[in-house]
């Protein structure tokens, strides 16, 4: 595999730039983000040295979330920016220097591109693909246009032997009213629902960014959505539960 060292750039001419801005003239006071949407891999890292399959699981992206993202973002009418490349070339919801920003390991699968990066690799990464994808929506958040900022993510059914029961979650931890509210209205019209509030995951300054950096150092509300990846794995699912999250959405900006 290419080493990077020495070299002044990572994305070449032939990579895209790590934001895409989806209906970036809507109108909705709701910004809606997306950390884990894509699966590029720069060309200079040739794959990260793992097979297409490997990067179709849910260590190369959030699988379903750029889609729903769209989805929602287009019944609401309202700007999405989601990050296009792979979050095992760096993790956009992880603070830059956390342990698993790039890590050499991934659900039991060796990254071989990962392996022993060095400071000038790690701070490539990090310079030409994470900060520019978080100063387009620190940009966004700080025109004053939204009322409500809302990261789209999925996770995986099962960890280990452990089923994971909640088909949609909320990760929040200062802004709590924003969540409850969001889920409260999903449960109005689906009253058997299982909804995980700060499961599977909790939030922490060490190993999450959106919440702690955009909604809470923002005094915006936010909330952290996850869908079960089975749930928005096709065009159906992704269609259902953008039609939820929008009545949601919907609902509580007008309360």
């Amino acid at each position: 595999m290419q080493q990077q060292s020495g070299l002044q750039r990572l994305l070449g001419g032939a990579d895209p730039d790590p934001i895409d801005f989806f209906n970036p003239q809507g109108q909705a006071d709701v910004l809606l983000v997306c950390e884990h949407a894509g699966q590029y891999i720069p060309q200079r890292l040739e794959g990260l040295g793992l097979k297409k399959a490997d990067l179709d699981k849910h260590i190369g992206w959030d699988i379903g979330a750029a889609a729903l993202t769209k989805a929602l973002a287009t019944r609401l009418n309202a700007p999405a920016i989601l990050q296009r490349y792979s979050r095992l070339v760096i993790d956009c919801n992880r603070p830059p220097n956390a342990p698993d920003a790039m890590p050499e390991m991934a659900d039991n699968i060796l990254i071989p591109g990962n392996k022993n990066l060095s400071p000038i690799e790690e701070k490539l990464r990090a310079e030409e693909i994470f900060w520019p994808f978080h100063h387009g929506v620190d940009q966004a958040i700080s025109s004053k246009q939204f009322r409500l900022v809302l990261s789209i993510h999925s996770f995986n059914p099962v960890l280990g032997a452990v089923p994971r029961p909640w088909p949609l979650a909320f990760l929040f931890r200062g802004d709590a009213q924003t969540p409850e509210k969001l889920a409260a209205a999903i449960s109005k019209d689906q009253p058997n629902i299982s909804i995980g509030m700060n499961q599977p995951y909790q939030i922490d300054d060490e190993s999450d960014w959106f919440v702690p950096r955009h909604g809470e150092l923002n005094n915006i509300p936010h909330s952290l959505i996850e869908v079960r990846n089975d749930q928005i794995s096709d065009k159906i699912g992704q269609n259902f539960w953008a039609d939820q999250l929008a009545h949601a959405v919907t609902q509580l900006m007008e309360d």
